[in-house]
């Protein structure tokens, strides 16, 4: 079974309803990682499109270690890891387009979610960095996602 280490992050400016995201994937020790950002979004929904993003590039049958400091992201890690009954309380009834994505992306593969600091000098730290520049790439010119250029993630440490 192949080993993925995926580390994301989300920002979101409420008042607004834009926000951004990012992420970087580990697959046999060759990292790529992406940024992208929404506007007239709900941050449920954010986290759901940047979690789609960033399992759509993992094998299929991959054993995927999902580290994150954002609350949201390990709600859904839970949902995904005991889906709850259609109709009860705590299934999801909002988004469920991406939810069918997202458990699409999901199936075949083994995740597993961690819970992550945002400290300096953290891939935490480093993501939501970049989740800032999709924020306001998003707020001036509308849907964004750019890979994270290679120079770029030289300076990032994922121990």
């Amino acid at each position: 079974m192949t080993a993925v280490r995926l580390w994301i992050e989300t920002t979101y400016h409420p008042a607004f309803r834009y926000g951004g995201w990012a992420f970087a994937r580990q697959i046999d020790g060759a990292v790529t990682a992406m940024a992208g950002g929404e506007r007239n979004i709900s941050a449920g929904r954010l986290e759901l499109s940047a979690l789609i993003a960033a399992l759509n590039g993992a094998p299929t049958g991959a054993s995927v270690s999902v580290k994150t400091a954002g609350p949201g992201l390990i709600a859904i890690g839970r949902l995904i890891a005991a889906p709850p009954e259609p109709g009860s309380p705590d299934a999801p009834v909002e988004d469920l387009d991406l939810w069918a994505q997202l458990l699409t992306a999901a199936k075949g593969r083994s995740l597993v979610f961690q819970p992550a600091q945002r400290a300096p000098q953290t891939p935490a730290a480093f993501l939501a960095a970049w989740a800032e520049v999709g924020q306001d790439k998003a707020k001036a010119a509308g849907r964004f996602v750019a890979a994270i250029p290679k120079s770029n993630l030289a300076k990032l440490n994922l121990g």
